[in-house]
């Protein structure tokens, strides 16, 4: 059935597309295209590709896309809740794609909710550097942190701030900028009816001054030399050519990197600007043809929605000649690079985390740091504030006041049941542990949901593991893993919250380990979640929010 486009768009997009736009209308008339991408972090194409439930198509854009064929459900198979793929619009891929993201590198999500191109970027970064996630709207950040967790994401850092503030905390940090900006909408009518109805209400103009201001703010947060990738899935000029031309004007240091005719893109259209913005024309007249370099993506072109993507890129030269004149440089390098060891996100060694220990328990109240603002206030840093266990000693007697380390007993259950080296810095809030590829100080007073890697809970002296712990292990890091089949419901089962009966022989042991005790549970030998097993009886440990209601 075809969408019913508002009559005011439909006129505007004749009078723009010409000739084309007979061909654009009966794109609307064709049901929109599904995809799904890989997630390489938990598993690798050729992988992928021997277990695939269903038949893929390669997606030309992104190199582990695929389409979905009509019909297929891929978020009704335990693969899903296993973040072993991302269900996605193909061309909500491509902005990512052109951002040229590598290990290593410093990248922030800054519009990031419900964290699709989150979770894009850290199969990139492959654990490696810092992934800085964001989404000023604290509703929508909950998606964003689950997908995060789910996905297993080990490097990122989740905040719920404006842009300005971020800045505040983070200026010049990040080689890589991504701008998934709020927008109209219009590529999105054909995918979603609801976009139609409140398009005339989502006015255009209120757009341009929200994305003008996140441009600006993001030229501040990118280190010199690096590159910024501006997104919207509308096709109005206003939000597309003519705020990149504004932002060029405004910020001769940038040029925009040209995006290849390829796979179905086709170029920017400065020319509208012209026809329908005199104004602004005039005002960006030296700069307005660079974004002939940007790229739109068609609904009757390619197999997707309507999207646009510009590539902005720093020049590195103009920074330098900056700082020479004013004597500038050695403070923003330093503000910079400050924390590089931390952000490199290098394992420590079992000597090393002893040593850390030690130091750790003489310095507990040096050390021990308040967090400022946001509804997840609580302690922030390396936190070394004892637990205190009372142990009832007879009527009559009172209690025992035992002081434990919370860092000993994370460490201690780490080294108990997984093989893995702990990365960046161990950050408390409150009794949750989290691994931090930022660390404390940068976060303080931020609006932090998640601050790293959420580890799990210490309390009363005892660890608890979390599920986004489990989400981003791999089988072969767990000392204690059950494997299920995803053929025979016993997954489903478990994603359902059931207790399973499992034989001691299915729990397999790594060292010294025992079968008694937190086990790893997988399908097909991808992490699913945690279970406590105990003579033939596997204790379900999934998540009540998380569980399986779609069958």
């Amino acid at each position: 059935m075809a969408v019913q486009l508002p009559l005011i768009f439909a006129e505007r997009m004749k009078g723009l597309l010409g000739d084309e736009f007979e061909q654009f209308m009966k794109s609307y008339e064709q049901s929109p295209h599904a995809g799904l991408r890989v997630n390489t972090l938990k598993i690798s194409l050729d992988q992928f590709d021997e277990l695939a439930p269903f038949d893929l198509r390669p997606i030309p854009w992104c190199g582990t896309g695929f389409y979905v064929p009509h019909g297929v459900k891929p978020g009704l198979h335990p693969y899903y809740h296993a973040g072993l793929y991302y269900i996605q619009e193909p061309s909500a891929m491509a902005p990512v794609e052109l951002l040229g993201v590598q290990p290593g590198d410093h990248v922030l999500d800054l519009c990031a909710a419900p964290g699709g191109k989150s979770t894009q970027i850290a199969a990139k970064l492959q654990g490696r550097g810092v992934l800085v996630t964001n989404d000023i709207h604290a509703e929508r950040t909950k998606a964003l942190a689950k997908n995060v967790e789910l996905y297993g994401v080990r490097n990122a850092v989740v905040l719920n701030e404006s842009p300005e503030r971020i800045a505040g905390a983070f200026p010049h940090y990040f080689n890589k900028v991504l701008i998934d900006a709020p927008c109209s909408g219009e590529g999105m009518f054909r995918k979603d009816e609801d976009m139609v109805k409140s398009w005339e209400h989502h006015s255009v103009e209120k757009c341009v001054l929200m994305q003008r201001d996140i441009l600006e703010t993001a030229a501040k947060l990118l280190a010199p030399g690096g590159t910024i990738v501006y997104s919207t899935c509308t096709f109005a000029p206003e939000e597309n050519e003519a705020m990149i031309a504004e932002f060029l004007n405004l910020n001769p240091d940038f040029v925009v990197k040209d995006i290849p005719e390829a796979a179905g893109f086709a170029p920017g259209r400065p020319d509208w600007v012209r026809q329908m913005l005199p104004e602004t024309a005039e005002e960006t007249d030296t700069v307005l043809d660079q974004t002939r370099g940007t790229a739109r993506l068609w609904p009757h072109l390619l197999e997707g929605e309507g999207h646009y993507v510009a590539v902005l890129q720093h020049r590195s030269e103009s920074f330098a000649e900056l700082s020479s004149i004013t004597g500038e440089k050695s403070e923003i390098e330093s503000r910079i690079y400050e924390d590089q060891a931390i952000a490199a996100a290098q394992p420590l060694s079992k000597a090393d985390r002893k040593r850390e220990r030690l130091m750790r328990t003489e310095s507990r109240e040096r050390n021990d740091r308040p967090a400022r603002g946001g509804k997840n206030e609580g302690r922030v840093g390396r936190n070394n504030e004892r637990d205190t266990r009372k142990t009832n000693r007879g009527k009559g007697r009172g209690t025992e006041q035992v002081n434990i380390d919370p860092v000993t007993v994370y460490q201690q259950f780490i080294e108990d049941h997984v093989e893995l080296e702990l990365f960046g810095e161990t950050v408390f809030y409150g009794d949750r542990v989290y691994q931090s590829s930022v660390g404390a100080a940068r976060l303080e007073g931020l609006k932090v949901i998640r601050p790293g890697w959420f580890m799990g809970t210490v309390k009363n002296g005892r660890f608890v593991p979390s599920h986004p712990l489990a989400c981003a292990l791999h089988s072969s890091e767990a000392k204690r893993m059950i494997n299920l089949a995803s053929a025979n419901g016993e997954a489903v089962r478990y994603l359902k919250g059931e207790t399973l009966n499992i034989e001691e022989e299915r729990v397999e042991c790594k060292g010294e380990a025992a079968a008694k005790g937190y086990a790893l549970v997988c399908v097909d030998g991808y992490a699913l979640g945690w279970g406590k097993w105990l003579d033939g009886v596997l204790k379900n440990e999934y998540p009540a929010g998380w569980r399986w209601t779609s069958v």
